[in-house]
């Protein structure tokens, strides 16, 4: 029987070898508009959580959590460690990937980005949890960014609506609706891997490159990344992951919800929202394909779908009449148009035609779509 590998010694990070910024900028989640320091867990690199888990470098912030990246003592591998600001308890996101782990083994498994770990810590200014990842690269909001128009590719945008299509449908095979807008991280298995998976059936196997990892490590090590040093805390820059090949996974399950039942409710982020949950109908994970396909529009087209504004405000007859007019809605038409929307007058924004008009025109159906799109109001 083989022993265990013994545990790694936590690794030594300058305490002085970086830019430090002025105390007067505000930088990363000190410029959201909800930020309050003493929500967020002063973390600092080099600080092991757990007994286990290194920060070797920042990944990201956002309104309820930091994100960061660990090398796990125990395993020798990477992880990204999230931790939420005080107050914010995600236990609807563990209890959703407790229920995924338990599953029977499905290709779409392994597209799906579970709670790894979880425990609590004690900060200065109370408690907070800490979730623990796989690793992953950059979101495919990021990779549209650096694309010509903020187009994805032709054939890496099939693939990753294919692959995230399989993603659903373990999701959806074990009762669970995503419910959110889709966040799509860049794993670290290639496409070519897992596309000769898929035809082989040798589903589970592949083996992630994570030399980008340690080289995230290493600079931190060799060229520490700048930061603001207060008396209570360091703030430091996110340092930016590189583009990597790999495979499109489905991430952020703290709204999803377990059930076989249709359930009613407000979910989806604004443009995102399906017809059943904008007129306050039943929904069931049909609702998730609705929002795959908002967002396979977003990726291949490099803006929106519907604008859904009113005088830049969300508004609910404005989102539907842009549905009808894009001939969306036609297999709802009927059932949803008893609920006395048929009378809706709606000027359509001309943010909304440039979205239809740029997509169409990269595909050269620019007179098509002038000829048979209506230019007045609904």
């Amino acid at each position: 029987m083989t022993s265990a590998a013994p545990s790694l010694p936590p690794r030594q990070f300058s305490a002085s070898e970086f830019v430090k910024i002025d105390l007067t900028d505000k930088i990363e989640e000190e410029d959201l508009p909800s930020y309050v320091a003493e929500n967020y867990y002063p973390v600092h690199i080099g600080e092991v959580f757990a007994s286990r888990y290194q920060v070797v470098s920042k990944l990201g912030y956002g309104m309820s959590s930091t994100a960061w990246l660990c090398r796990d003592l125990r395993d020798h591998g990477y992880n990204t460690l999230k931790i939420c600001i005080r107050g914010q308890r995600p236990d609807q996101e563990i209890a959703v990937s407790d229920h995924l782990k338990k599953a029977s083994d499905h290709f779409g498994k392994r597209l799906v980005r579970l709670v790894l770990d979880s425990f609590d810590i004690s900060g200065p200014c109370g408690n907070h949890t800490c979730l623990v990842y796989q690793p992953l690269g950059m979101s495919f909001t990021e990779l549209q960014r650096l694309c010509p128009d903020s187009k994805l590719p032709e054939d890496l945008l099939q693939k990753s609506v294919q692959l995230t299509l399989i993603s659903l449908a373990f999701v959806h095979e074990n009762d669970v609706v995503h419910t959110g807008q889709f966040c799509l991280l860049i794993g670290y298995t290639k496409f070519a891997d897992a596309l000769q998976d898929i035809s082989t059936n040798n589903l589970l196997q592949g083996v992630g490159d994570t030399s980008v990892l340690r080289q995230i490590e290493e600079d931190e090590i060799t060229r520490p990344i700048a930061r603001k040093i207060l008396d209570y805390r360091e703030i430091y820059f996110s340092r930016p992951v590189p583009i990597s090949e790999g495979l499109p996974v489905l991430s952020d399950f703290g709204e999803a919800r377990i059930g076989k039942v249709k359930q009613r409710g407000d979910i989806m982020p604004g443009i995102y929202r399906a017809p059943e949950v904008i007129l306050d109908m039943e929904w069931n994970n049909k609702v998730d394909i609705w929002s795959m396909g908002v967002m396979a529009w977003d990726m291949a087209a490099g803006g929106h779908l519907f604008y859904a504004k009113k005088e830049g405000i969300l508004n609910d007859e404005q989102h539907l009449a842009e549905m009808e007019i894009g001939k969306v809605l036609c297999p709802y038409r009927n059932n949803h148009w008893k609920c006395g929307l048929s009378n809706i007058t709606v000027k359509i924004e001309s943010s909304f035609w440039a979205s239809y008009e740029g997509f169409y025109a990269g595909y050269q159906r620019r007179d098509l779509l002038r000829k048979n799109l209506p230019t007045t109001s609904f």
